[in-house]
């Protein structure tokens, strides 16, 4: 494709704008970036207003404005899961994370692994929810680069050898520059900018496309009638409607679960804000079904069909569904508007989720395991160094699996986070499960989980075999079940045994 100049012209002013702010940012709320608390929890400073923003750039990302649609154009109904899961996301938000905010600021926890370490006494299962984060992470990062790869190629930047690969290196380099330098608040900062560009983005396009389109019924009337409801199950099967019910429910239990989810509730100010988000943030999930019908409105539109976007289609699939739409339906200063939208939509949780991934590393494995003598400012350096280096990581994920979606990446990270629901969530409430048996339930489901998603060549769904019915099932959710199964019958025989428990550091008013 040829470079749209004044959509690059307007792109590159707004991500400047954004790289002005991130640098800025360092100032704001000013606090000792030596401290890994104030580098990577900006000192628990923020109120509810710039929570909502923080958390909003922190789970409306690229997996919004590129993911969900492309599953929407490529397979469609099922890619409507993404909208009651954020739906069910927030009563459960509502009732358990208050009391994660109140515990860890009591003991000055961090991170969600710093909590299990204290609750149950036990490094190696601290260590092990450490691990599944960090890992779990990776392919949610990789993500958010897929999606600036896609609109950078969508402005006619692209190709083989070092062309194509400039996406990546630009969004490698700016994140490296924003986590290094100033924490936790310049995505916080970038995210109110960030926020406003998709609102404005997505009235707009809601409102314009359809009316381009001659109205939403007949978008939906040139829609393939086999992507507009799952299909009927055939045979002894469930068929789509398991996949849809678990992707959604087990999608829900595993979002709150990721570091840079826990990062951003523990970076609030008083547990009132965490509540008050709980209650306010479910408009995110209205903005994301609007954007959700993105996909078919490119089906509408033709965009697979035309010619000048067929480079775009072939070199990434539905995934650049959504670029290709803009560009067909707008004029070009506004389609720099939009991908610039979506490239900051990206950069914001990856920046988040690189700072919550290297807390991880720094507070539970490299002063846990490697150098426990080290002082609060060498600790802080290591993790302004680990930001640097989980981003390669994630570079593995676009290079090494084979995606036809890039939602894929963040399922696969849910198939591994949601295992450390029952040590992090049940841990909230009692500490009836043995701590033994909860790091032996946590093996079970990782290689359950890791085993499905790769006998289904890394696709999030499994043909779970019961009795003789076949039953499309979310990995993520199987491998819980799995997880629990474990832990519940190994409890009661470490406790019969008289297996030692860790000591647990809180007590119930600590959750209060």
């Amino acid at each position: 494709m040829p470079i749209n100049w004044p959509a690059l012209a307007v792109f590159v002013l707004l991500f400047a704008l954004i790289t002005v702010l991130g640098f800025v940012a360092v100032r704001w709320r000013r606090g000792d970036l030596d401290l890994l608390h104030e580098w990577g929890l900006a000192g628990s400073r923020f109120g509810t207003l710039i929570t909502w923003f923080l958390l909003g750039g922190d789970l409306y990302t690229a997996y919004t404005f590129i993911a969900v649609p492309a599953l929407m154009f490529g397979a469609g109904a099922l890619g409507f899961f993404a909208v009651p899961y954020t739906i069910m996301v927030y009563p459960f938000v509502f009732v358990v994370f208050p009391r994660l905010w109140s515990v860890a600021r009591r003991h000055g926890y961090i991170t969600a692994a710093d909590f299990v370490r204290g609750r149950y006494g036990n490094k190696w299962l601290a260590l092990a929810v450490a691990i599944t984060g960090i890992v779990a992470t990776m392919p949610y990062i990789a993500l958010q680069l897929v999606g600036i790869q896609v609109v950078i190629a969508a402005l006619g930047i692209g190709g083989g050898g070092l062309a194509g690969d400039l996406p990546l290196v630009i969004a490698f380099v700016i994140l490296a520059a924003f986590t290094y330098t100033s924490g936790l608040r310049a995505p916080a900062a970038i995210a109110i900018v960030k926020d406003v560009l998709i609102w404005v983005t997505v009235i707009v396009a809601i409102v314009a496309i359809p009316v381009q389109l001659g109205g939403y019924a007949k978008v939906f009337a040139a829609v393939p009638a086999a992507k507009l409801l799952l299909p009927a199950p055939q045979g002894p099967s469930l068929g789509l409607y398991s996949a849809y019910a678990t992707l959604a429910f087990g999608s829900a239990l595993a979002l709150f679960l990721y570091p840079h989810s826990v990062t951003g509730v523990l970076s609030a100010s008083n547990r009132e804000a965490i509540s008050r988000n709980a209650a306010f943030l479910p408009a995110y999930s209205f903005l994301l079904a609007l954007i959700a019908l993105l996909g078919f409105m490119a089906l509408a539109a033709g965009v697979a069909k035309a010619p000048q976007f067929a480079p775009l289609i072939r070199q990434y699939g539905p995934n650049a569904s959504v670029p290709a739409l803009i560009l067909a339906m707008f004029p070009s200063w506004f389609a720099g508007v939009a991908f610039a939208a979506i490239a900051i939509g990206a950069l914001v949780p990856a920046a988040i989720m690189s700072i919550a991934a290297s807390n991880l590393w720094t507070r539970n494995v490299y002063r846990e395991f490697l150098r426990p003598e080290c002082s609060p400012a060498d600790e802080a350096r290591m993790a302004k160094l680990v930001s640097l280096i989980v981003k390669f990581g994630a570079l593995v994920f676009i290079l090494g699996l084979p995606l036809q979606y890039a939602i894929q990446l963040q399922l696969l990270g849910g198939v591994w986070i949601i295992q450390t629901l029952p040590s992090v969530i049940v841990g909230l409430y009692t500490r009836w499960f043995h701590d033994r048996a909860l790091f032996l339930g946590w093996l079970a489901g990782i290689v359950a989980g890791t085993a499905m998603a790769a006998s289904q060549q890394f696709k999030p769904i499994y043909p779970l075999h019961l009795a003789g019915l076949t039953i499309p099932t979310y990995a993520a959710f199987a491998s819980l079940v799995v997880n629990f199964i474990v832990v519940i019958v190994l409890t009661p025989i470490f406790t019969a045994s008289g297996a030692e428990r860790g000591r647990d550091q809180t007590e119930t008013g600590h959750y209060v």
